[in-house]
């Protein structure tokens, strides 16, 4: 088995296609699995002539698509998913198949083709009602919400496929992900390229509820990382665990406007002027969210390259250049 072939499944999505660009850059054999019908072609187009790289089109619900994507694979990095907390209460089905079903597909052919080590997104959504603060591993509380359900069943399964068939897993808990390539368009985008976006289009982004609520927002590079951390490890202790994956430190939603309004600002001054707006608390949502690192720190020497600011930064410059 070649030590640097992985399969990134979710390769043409925002966090995958990052980490399929971050791993050919280290000389990884790539092969992206992706049935499109939330990443786009677009976001791996550089690649697709690249001799390391491979695109398969298909869906994890196939458990034929997934052993033949395994094949000779030496680490799995799971990120084909259903996200969005809305999405899940509109529609749970779908994203219990998806985020359920199409896991345990990934793990049985993970297992039946001897992966040397599966690593997989977990959510932050787990820890639920929990109102401690920061968020620790080993605390969680019950799931507010059908995606969050997924998630955490997506744990149970991995700790399980450890303990009867021997698959070492890594779960990263990812907390509130943003940078560059996140879609800032359809009814389910996340927050961050959302209101940069309306921003740019001169529109006025509406924040659920008072704008209190806060976030550990974590920029891409610090995920990268934690992904790269979780396969190259020789830390036996850091095997079949589950990690926050952040900064470490929390930005209201309502510092967060004003902080892309002011940055956005720089390249287009009349974006100072547009007003914000409140409206309802959303269904689901969890109030505060702020993560202790100290374990992904001490186990896998994780230390975050970007704060939410440089983070930032960076991703509107993107931004203001590509949309």
């Amino acid at each position: 088995m070649n030590e640097k072939k992985i399969l990134i499944t979710g390769g043409a999505g925002f966090i995958g296609s990052n980490l399929c660009e971050y791993f050919l850059s280290k000389d990884y054999e790539v092969t992206c699995l992706d049935n499109f019908a939330t990443g786009h072609k677009k976001n791996i187009q550089s690649f697709l002539d690249h001799t390391n790289f491979t695109l398969i089109e298909g869906d994890i619900r196939d458990l034929k698509t997934c052993q033949s994507a395994c094949k000779n694979v030496a680490f799995v990095l799971h990120q084909a998913a259903l996200g969005s907390v809305p999405r899940s209460i509109n529609d749970p089905i779908t994203s219990n198949d998806v985020n359920v079903s199409g896991f345990l597909n990934m793990l049985v052919a993970a297992r039946d083709n001897n992966v040397q080590r599966f690593v997989y997104a977990a959510s932050s959504s787990t820890y639920g009602d929990s109102e401690s603060l920061p968020k620790v591993e080993a605390n969680i509380g019950k799931p507010l919400s059908p995606y969050a359900i997924t998630k955490y069943v997506n744990e149970l399964y991995a700790a399980n496929f450890k303990q009867t068939y021997g698959l070492d897993t890594i779960g990263l808990r990812y907390f509130n992900v943003f940078g560059r390539r996140q879609d800032p368009n359809g009814a389910y985008a996340a927050v961050i390229p959302k209101f940069v976006k309306q921003f740019i289009d001169h529109q006025s982004p509406v924040i659920n509820g008072d704008g209190s609520y806060s976030r550990d927002f974590t920029y891409i590079d610090n995920v990268i990382q934690m992904n790269y951390l979780a396969i190259t490890t020789q830390n036996i202790d850091a095997l079949n665990q589950v990690y926050n994956t952040a900064v470490g430190d929390r930005v209201t939603i309502k510092e967060m406007a004003e902080v892309i309004r002011s940055t956005l600002s720089h390249y287009d001054t009349s974006i100072a002027a547009i007003k914000i707006n409140y409206g309802e608390v959303r269904k689901g949502d969890v109030p505060h969210s702020l993560a202790s690192i100290e374990k992904a720190t001490k186990k896998l020497n994780y230390i975050p390259s970007h704060s939410f600011q440089k983070g930032i930064e960076e991703a509107i410059k993107w931004y203001w250049k590509n949309l």
